[in-house]
């Protein structure tokens, strides 16, 4: 943690917050703001933008994990949460919900700065992936649609594979765009001919 970060603190016990409180402020020069009380949460959390938010909850139900969860916003930014105690299903819950970190035993001091750490690398590493699922999806269906290009083309001009790629090919040089651009047009072409 290099950059001065905005540090989101959401716990409704003060005394509970405090040594939290005093434990950020020991990281460093970073912004950090305290939400006591959780009405409208997420408009909140979203109004101080920040770069991370931490959730401590002495006894966390279900709903509520979830809940908090949501209102952080955990595909937006990374959320660590702390509970005093927690089971099976709320720490599947917490993770489901895109929690970067789920910490038992209370939040402490000593442990805050690993925490982070951790939470904003996992965060970034999730987001690396979603990232690269959804090239991979955008790649899948383009391959889709030239494919069903081709098979168009092949049953029109009756030529092979190759050479009705070839013509996707000479298509999208010709007009200045990609292959797959030229094929979803003929496709929509094609269906509306049929």
């Amino acid at each position: 943690m290099q950059k001065r970060l905005s540090i989101v603190l959401i716990e409704t016990d003060l005394d509970r917050a405090q040594p939290i409180m005093d434990g950020l402020r020991g990281l460093g020069a970073h912004d950090i703001h305290l939400i006591s009380d959780e009405a409208g949460l997420a408009r909140r959390i979203a109004a101080f933008q920040p770069d991370i938010v931490l959730i401590d909850l002495a006894n966390p139900s279900r709903d509520i994990l979830e809940e908090m969860a949501v209102a952080a916003a955990p595909m937006d930014r990374p959320v660590a949460m702390f509970v005093d105690r927690s089971d099976e299903q709320l720490t599947r819950a917490a993770i489901e919900a895109g929690v970067s970190a789920y910490v038992v035993d209370g939040l402490r001091a000593d442990r805050i700065k690993p925490v982070l750490d951790a939470a904003i690398a996992r965060f970034h590493m999730f987001q690396r992936m979603r990232a690269e699922l959804a090239a991979s999806r955008a790649a899948l269906e383009e391959r889709k649609i030239i494919d069903r290009a081709k098979a168009i083309l092949m049953k029109a001009r009756g030529v092979d594979e190759e050479a009705a790629y070839a013509l996707l090919r000479k298509a999208a040089m010709d007009q200045g765009r990609r292959v797959a651009d030229v094929a979803q047009q003929l496709v929509l072409a094609a269906g509306l001919l049929t």
